[in-house]
């Protein structure tokens, strides 16, 4: 039992101990105030959740280094954790004992960030946020986590709404624009449905082409590449149990596949998808120096004319949509420009989007697209991987069309399914 004792100065000092049983004290200016906390004290030693009144005077940056060498996870996550507490975490709350962060100071910090960033990178930095403050809950460092019922940004939709391409603008826009070599791995993405880290997981073992083309070639996604820090790494397992599968490879996957395994040295690499030096490609490498020119040439970013000999008229778009344009003395330097300057754009994975929307969109069951895209949830497949096809209007009205002949009114017989059964047809 916790008891109190009058001090020498005159002020009341209540006394109790920890569940550990080590003796604690504090002082008070009466009596009446070290009562009511030595009673709410004990309360919470009795029912488990007792907070020791020092222990929040642990700094934040002390702890969440704890925290993060405690966390056992992907490289990839552990390596986007790290960033996001050494940029936007520790510069704010590093100094902070985690007692004095309270709800009102962490809503503060996300409306400013907030005014800076986008939605979901305010997310994952809340999120990171709290898991750190929920494990210092956990250790009785403090009494409750203050992130709980922060107010977040809205989630904005892309502008212009979600990217997708039609598979004829796939086959005969897109990938006619991207170069030889880089080309195979557009088409996985958007005949495969495949991941960025497991198209550059594929072997050439993974992938059965049949000479014979009556024959179904198939693919097997069975590792992934993962890149840290800049640095490549082979991760021989996918995302998920689920995302190790068997994909059919549609005709213009398996002739961009053919035809670049006529291009690969299999005694250099039994890599499919490398860059020319048969190196693992990073994503930031191909985005800039392969994909966005690639959707430039296509006419998908930006527009780039012919105005005369050696003038090459560049045009696009910045981020307030407002419209730019240069002239160039080569159309490779104006499709460069375009590719650099131009926001938005369709990204590589919108190609994995536009696989299962339609998959979807041509009556292939939910549960096979699930399968062949790898997800765990068939609810996954629908929320995120399908989109409205943009002549949805006309399946819809399809629907509730006519049918071609008479068969759903009529019986097997030919007799009107209005009429009444055991009734003889009037002569």
């Amino acid at each position: 039992m916790g008891h109190i004792i009058k001090t020498p100065a005159g002020t009341f000092r209540a006394n109790w101990r920890d569940p550990s049983g080590r003796q604690k004290a504090k002082t008070f200016r009466t009596r009446k105030e070290a009562a009511a906390y030595l009673a709410a004290t004990e309360t919470t030693v009795s029912q488990g959740t007792y907070v020791d009144p020092a222990a929040g005077k642990t700094r934040f940056d002390t702890y969440a280094e704890r925290w993060l060498a405690s966390r056992s996870v992907e490289a990839t996550t552990l390596a986007g954790w790290t960033s996001r507490l050494r940029a936007r975490l520790l510069p704010q709350w590093g100094t902070w004992p985690v007692a004095r962060i309270d709800h009102l100071a962490v809503q503060e910090w996300v409306t400013r960030l907030g005014r800076e960033l986008s939605p979901a990178t305010v997310a994952s930095c809340h999120s990171l946020l709290s898991s750190i403050l929920a494990s210092a809950v956990r250790s009785r460092l403090i009494a409750f986590n203050p992130c709980e019922g922060v107010r977040l940004p809205a989630q904005r939709k892309r502008a212009g709404g979600q990217l997708m391409l039609t598979l004829d603008q796939v086959t005969e826009l897109l990938l006619p624009s991207v170069p030889e070599w880089h080309r195979p791995v557009v088409a996985a993405a958007a005949g495969a449905g495949l991941r960025w880290g497991e198209c550059l997981g594929l072997r050439w073992a993974d992938i059965d082409l049949p000479d014979d083309d009556d024959q179904a070639a198939t693919l097997t996604v069975r590792r992934v590449v993962i890149e840290v820090n800049g640095h490549p790494a082979d991760k021989p397992y996918p995302k998920t149990a689920q995302s190790r599968r068997v994909v059919p490879v549609p005709p213009f996957l398996r002739a961009e596949l053919g035809r670049h395994r006529a291009l690969t040295n299999p005694d250099t690499t039994d890599r499919v998808f490398t860059n020319q030096a048969g190196d693992p490609m990073l994503r930031s490498n191909f985005r800039r120096q392969v994909w966005r020119p690639s959707l430039v040439r296509a006419g998908l970013l930006g527009i780039v004319t012919e105005d005369g000999p050696h003038r090459f008229r560049a045009v696009w778009r910045d981020s307030e949509r407002a419209e730019w344009s240069a002239e160039f003395t080569t159309h490779r330097d104006a499709v460069a420009h375009v590719a650099f300057k131009a926001t938005g754009g369709l990204r590589f994975h919108d190609l994995r989007h536009g696989y299962a929307t339609w998959l979807v969109s041509s009556g292939v069951p939910v549960n096979v697209v699930q399968a062949v895209m790898g997800h765990e949830q068939a609810s996954t497949t629908l929320n995120r991987y399908t989109h409205t096809p943009a002549d949805f209007h006309r399946l819809v009205r399809g629907v509730f069309a006519p049918p071609a002949d008479d068969s759903l009114t009529t019986d097997e017989d030919g007799r009107s399914n209005e009429e009444g059964e055991g009734e003889e047809k009037a002569p």
